[in-house]
């Protein structure tokens, strides 16, 4: 394309769904593949100072290149119920997943999907504790509450983000000069939604590749119909000016490195609303950079739930008492589809309403299925844009057989019952639902998070231990 110059990626906002970049394997060293086009010849050369060691790059294939970076090694394996579960520090307690009951539903397609509510995973675990004086006067609900908030900030601000980790992973990296068509296979092989992009002429970290720049190459077809050859021709570092020419506002670069503290990475990844945060390590003498992993907001919660059910089990308030979530209002309701709108309907709900999951209902508002970012990129798949006329329920049919289903909750439900199900299940947003299934708002990662850090922020003086 030549009216489109290659330029550095941004990192964009994806959904994800743990909808993750990393693969957890609990048995082998973890290792890096740099994903090149056949025209790229400059692999990175890592150093890690998380590890403290150097490592190489290993020819793998004409299209990738293979780092070894060593990670963790575990005394023992963990159980599978917490095996994606980060390994935190030597004394952790994960917890073995219980069984669980499962409400299904079947939609006109055919296929089922678990309700799971978090009420059903609530176990009560009675805590020690103990308050100032001076809070006398808050309602035991109240000071529990916050001493729950307080307690997990300062568990963020001790640990740092490389404790975030598994005991061993493999990142899938993307040279800049990849294309776009080439990445999307590259992604469905590996079973992920996202991976962070390498400048290999600078050796530095360019972004992060998610759902959300298929979605920008998806807008730009529909704008351009008659360029579908241009489009088959588009590297990653095209899409900070396919952003520009649809009119998208590019988001902010972010990074943190793996030893700053986990709570530094949190506000980051809250100020800039990215869902995941690429953890870069930066060598000051040759200005060359290592991307070590990628850590995402669930991995963060369920870090959180594992480590922290001492505070946890504090937070005791509903939804509705803490304003959890987004709701309909007078004259700003939900954005939802039905199962035989098309899958470019969905696409242009997120679009205008800039969410990354579009409720799916029957006629009556009653709760179906959840369309996500993610389900874009079988759609479009060996550049096939005629399949974006599908409908929703067809491109629903096509999830893998390991998707997780759907999570709901109430609005009397729990905070310390949602932390719970979080550090037993892969939950990437919660629909609430009332008695009958009918929709009534959705509660995001970034909600969960944002509520757990600013909350009452300005009260630093509540004592815990």
């Amino acid at each position: 394309m030549d009216d489109i110059p290659p330029s550095s990626r941004a990192a964009a906002s994806e959904s994800q769904a743990d909808h993750n970049s990393i693969t957890d394997n609990n048995t082998s060293l973890g290792n890096t593949a740099i994903a090149t086009d056949t025209t790229s010849t400059h692999p990175p050369t890592s150093t890690s100072s998380a590890t403290s060691r150097t490592t190489t790059p290993t020819p793998h294939s004409p299209t990738s290149t293979t780092l070894q970076i060593p990670t963790r090694t575990a005394s023992s394996k963990l159980p599978d119920a917490v095996a994606t579960a980060s390994a935190a520090s030597e004394t952790k307690p994960l917890a073995a997943a219980a069984s669980r009951e499962r409400e299904t539903t079947t939609t006109p397609h055919g296929h089922e999907l678990p309700f799971v509510a978090p009420s059903s995973y609530l176990r009560r675990t009675p805590t020690g504790r103990r308050m100032a004086d001076k809070h006398a006067g808050l309602s035991p609900l109240d000071r529990d509450q916050m001493l729950g908030l307080r307690g997990i900030r300062e568990f963020l601000k001790v640990r740092n983000s490389y404790d975030v980790l598994p005991l061993s992973c493999r990142l899938i990296v993307f040279d800049n000069e990849l294309l776009i068509k080439k990445s999307l296979n590259i992604l469905m092989q590996n079973g992920i939604v996202s991976a962070p992009v390498w400048d290999s002429r600078t050796s530095t970290f360019a972004g992060l590749l998610t759902s959300t720049d298929y979605i920008n190459v998806i807008q730009y077809y529909c704008q351009h119909p008659d360029r579908l050859e241009d489009v088959d021709q588009f590297r990653l570092s095209h899409l900070r000016e396919i952003e520009k020419a649809i009119g998208v506002l590019p988001l902010e670069t972010v990074s943190v490195h793996p030893t700053r503290p986990l709570y530094e990475a949190c506000r980051r990844m809250l100020r800039t609303r990215a869902r995941r945060i690429p953890l870069v390590d930066r060598d000051d003498e040759t200005g060359r950079e290592t991307v070590i992993s990628v850590i995402t907001q669930y991995r963060i919660l369920k870090f959180i739930a594992v480590n922290n059910e001492k505070y946890t089990t504090l937070l005791k308030k509903s939804v509705r008492e803490i304003g959890l979530g987004t709701y309909a209002t007078e004259g700003r309701p939900l954005a939802t589809a039905k199962m035989n709108d098309s899958v470019l309907d969905a696409i242009h709900l997120m679009v205008q309403h800039n969410i990354s999951a579009v409720p799916v209902v029957d006629k009556h508002d009653r709760l179906l299925n959840v369309f996500e970012a993610v389900d874009v990129i079988p759609c479009i798949k060996g550049g096939d844009y005629d399949a974006l006329s599908s409908t929703i329920g067809e491109a629903l049919s096509k999830r893998q057989e390991d998707f997780p289903g759907i999570y709901t909750c109430t609005e009397e439900d729990r905070l310390d019952s949602i932390f719970d199900t979080i550090r037993k299940s892969r939950v990437h947003r919660l629909v609430v639902i009332d008695d009958d299934s009918n929709l009534r708002g959705m509660i995001s990662l970034s909600d969960i998070l944002k509520y757990v850090l600013l909350h009452g922020e300005e009260d630093d003086s509540i004592q815990y231990g």
